[in-house]
Parts: structure tokens; sequence; C-alpha cells
């Protein structure tokens, strides 16, 4: 039976001025020490596995990490999609959100409304399903949104559910597909290759655990 297995990997920890605000994403931003640190021990992580291609979002900290991952995994071919990208995957309405999600909410325009939604479906019609042919393993480097729309889809859980998944930088997540089955979660947000200290979501230090 034909089997996909979807490996998908928050990029690393970001380069941020001193200055820029809790919860604040520059585009522009690369990774930073402890981010390169982390992408590299993700490709060391994944050598050995007969990953097919590596795909990656088209922001620097997305493009930086699946460089550094790659370099574990020579011959594999990397691209870059927008729909990897770091977007919007529904327009969840905010009635009934705690007010922390209702907040993050309405920090998105018109447009990103439109076109996350857009840009996530398709990035599911590409890589949530079975392959037609053969064993395929593919790794997703992407931002946090876009694992946790994936998660909630693959476990069918309401749309809303996307929301709070929060993935660690450079953490793994395996979904498994199969024609007829419904999709596996083989792993998730795991960090078994990353010491203590170089592990992290992005929120404040006392979420950390």
């Amino acid at each position: 039976m034909p089997t996909r297995f979807l490996l998908l990997a928050r990029h690393g920890e970001q380069d941020l001025p001193p200055e820029t605000p809790p919860g604040t994403d520059p585009p522009e931003a690369g990774l930073s020490a402890r981010g390169r640190r982390q992408a590299v021990l993700l490709g060391e992580r994944l050598r050995g596995v007969p990953v097919d291609a590596i795909h990656h979002g088209p922001l620097p900290r997305a493009a930086q990490t699946a460089q550094l991952v790659s370099a574990a995994l020579p011959g594999v071919p990397v691209h870059a999609t927008e729909l990897a990208g770091d977007h919007l995957p529904e327009d969840t309405p905010a009635a009934g959100l705690p007010p922390a999600y209702a907040r993050l909410l309405a920090g998105f325009d018109p447009a990103e409304r439109a076109d996350g939604p857009r840009l996530t479906a398709a990035a599911v019609r590409s890589f949530a399903g079975p392959p037609d042919d053969g064993d395929r393993y593919e790794l997703l480097v992407t931002h946090t949104f876009l694992i946790g729309w994936l998660v909630r889809d693959a476990l069918g859980a309401p749309g809303s559910r996307w929301l709070g998944l929060n993935h660690h930088n450079a953490g793994l997540t395996v979904i498994r597909y199969r024609a007829g089955l419904p999709p596996t979660l083989v792993a998730f947000n795991d960090v078994a290759h990353l010491p203590a200290e170089l592990r992290g979501t992005g929120l404040p230090p006392e979420y950390r655990l």
C-alpha cells in the first residue's frame, strides 16, 4: 500500500533585535545562532531517513533551516514553495474563542484572511494524502500555523483547533497517509534531537519545560 510519510519541521529560532515586541515575527528575520544549531541537529536526526524531497517556505528563517538540514541529506532536492509559507490557515470566527486567540486573529488584514486559507487548502491537496505510486518521505520546513492545521486536519478536529498548537523550533512531527485509511499521527513536536537548552516554542521562558 503506497504510503506518504509527511515530516513537518518548524524553522529554527529567529534572529530578532532586542527591541522586537513579543509575538512579533519580522518576515526578513533569518536564523539566530541557536536557530542554526537547531537546524543542524534536525538534519543529523534525519540522516539515514530516505527523504525524497525537502520543501520550505519562502521566508529566510525557513529557507535557511532547509539549507542547513539538507547538508545532512546530500542529493535530496530542495524546493521553495509559498504553500509552506507563514499564512493564516483559516479565517476562524472569533466568536466563542478565548480573548488571546481573538486578538491574534484580529491582527490579520482582509488580504491575509483570503490568501492564507487558499494557500493552506492547496498545501493540504499537495502534501496531505497518499502518493500515487510507491512510498514517499517528504520534509516540509514551515511554520507553526501550518503544522497545527495539518495536525488538526489529520485528526479530523474542528477547524479552530489549529489555534494553540505551539510547535518547537526545529521540532519534528510525522503524519502517515495511506489510501483507504485515516491519517496516522506518528509523532508530534518531537525534540529528542535537541538538548534542553535548545528547546523552545517562541513563547515566554516560563512556558519552557
